[in-house]
């Protein structure tokens, strides 16, 4: 069963990529907001269906059509021993305060959550550089 929001009519295209931010105050009073609360915050969903349904929106001020979103893989950092394909782990971000690390954003950066639960689909064989010493691989996980 496909997994459904609602998108401002812009962004209603399919292929668009977002990263789920999560509802905003103006949401809790919207008739639609069981349609369009629906998914994982911080999760990057990808658009693969857009319906013909439309509702109004207060947040986005505009017409907002239901699509049809798919969960895709974003790049992350891992230990290294947890690095395996098809393996589950629970990511959240990391207390780093080294902002001149190349792993920064995938490691400790704001777009990750608190805490998730991905399931691993690809493992960089090339370990990750980390400044304060952790081992670490890179790897494309849902």
């Amino acid at each position: 069963m496909a997994e459904i929001t609602l998108l401002a009519s812009a962004e209603a295209k399919e292929g668009f990529e977002f990263v789920y931010e999560g509802g905003a105050p103006v949401c809790r009073t919207c008739p639609y907001r069981h349609a369009c609360l629906t998914l994982d915050v911080g999760r990057r969903y990808a658009v693969t269906k857009v319906r013909t349904v439309k509702h109004p929106c207060a947040l986005q001020e505009t017409d907002a059509n239901v699509v049809e979103v798919k969960s895709v893989a974003r790049t992350l950092v891992v230990e290294s021993r947890s690095a395996v394909v098809g393996s589950s782990v629970e990511i959240g971000r990391f207390a780093c305060r080294r902002l001149d690390c190349p792993n920064w954003w995938d490691c400790a950066g704001p777009s990750l959550p608190p805490k998730q639960r991905y399931r691993i689909e690809r493992v960089d064989p090339v370990a990750a550089e980390c400044l304060i010493g952790r081992t670490l691989k890179r790897v494309d996980a849902v």
